[in-house]
């Protein structure tokens, strides 16, 4: 007897996108403690597989990036994949969900197939809260049978070999437990909200490219940007650009290179207010111990919090 082949699905195709990345791990600013961390479980076992086999250990299968959004979990995936010089399978989590009775699962089982054809890859799943919540929350049963072809694929019969799986989600607190034990997503890193250092090395990176006056101060604007997170500093960079722009254009209605002056930025930031409230950063601090905890016991409870 023998099992019918399973033919790539157009609809799955759709979904996601094999691709090689263009970020590198110095495009992002001040996150080099997380960089370490997913460059020694994904980087290092994907261009050094006979490294692990000496030692006799298996390599990571998934790696769970947490934290507020917009703090740079994707560009994460994206630079680790291009550093490690592999495909990368970029997964609309939502898109997989159907209202056909087993076409959410089967997209999923599809992905991992796709991923194995063209190993060495990573698969990132964006957004995986909405695919792999807590199992008994959806009357209609969708996501519990997506989460269990999720732990099938990650720890099932079929090993993965040269794949990597990495996760980004701002609601660590709605995945299913399940997910989060060993043999599933072995590493859970949380991306924080940058600090003040942080920030300046996200300022530095986003302005390296601009025409900067003598008077713009990076550092006292690193000062006055708490709250801010990544997305929203390079908002205030592209702001003040524009600004600049805007300004040499409707005084002498030409387009040439002006420079981008400190009064810019500081309109910026009136124009773009942060994301993130100290209660925010505060909520995702105790939210981060939970989930450490949760990686270690193989246990977690939902926190009795609400995210605004």
């Amino acid at each position: 007897v023998e099992v019918l082949p399973e033919y790539p699905d157009p609809y799955v195709q759709l979904m996601e996108v094999v691709e090689k990345p263009d970020v590198r791990y110095s495009d992002i600013g001040g996150l080099e403690e997380q960089i370490r961390e997913i460059r020694e479980v994904v980087e290092l076992p994907l261009k050094n597989p006979e490294l692990y086999r000496r030692y006799g250990i298996k390599p990571p299968k998934g790696v769970l990036l947490y934290g507020p959004p917009g703090c740079g979990k994707t560009l994460l995936a994206k630079a680790v994949a291009k550093e490690s010089g592999v495909n990368f399978i970029a997964v609309r989590g939502p898109e997989v969900l159907s209202k056909w009775v087993g076409e959410s699962e089967k997209a999923i089982r599809q992905i991992f197939r796709r991923a194995r054809m063209v190993a060495p890859a990573v698969v990132f799943f964006d957004e995986i809260d909405s695919i792999a919540g807590i199992r008994g929350s959806d009357p209609s049963g969708v996501i519990d049978r997506i989460v269990n072809q999720l732990l099938t694929e990650l720890d099932g019969i079929q090993p993965l070999r040269r794949v990597v799986v990495i996760a980004a989600t701002n609601r660590p607190d709605l995945l299913d437990p399940a997910l989060l034990r060993p043999g599933r997503f072995d590493k859970l890193i949380y991306v924080p909200p940058p600090d003040y250092k942080a920030r300046l090395e996200i300022f530095k990176v986003h302005t390296k490219k601009l025409p900067l006056s003598e008077d713009v101060n990076l550092e006292e604007l690193a000062r006055r940007t708490e709250g801010y997170t990544g997305a929203d500093i390079a908002a205030i960079c592209k702001e003040a650009a524009m600004l600049a722009l805007r300004e040499v254009y409707s005084r002498s209605g030409s387009l040439q290179v002006t420079k981008v002056e400190m009064r810019h930025f500081l309109e910026a930031l009136n124009k773009i207010p942060p994301s993130l409230s100290r209660t925010d950063i505060e909520m995702y601090d105790k939210l981060a111990k939970e989930v450490k905890k949760a990686g270690t016991s193989g246990g977690f409870r939902r926190l009795p919090t609400t995210f605004t």
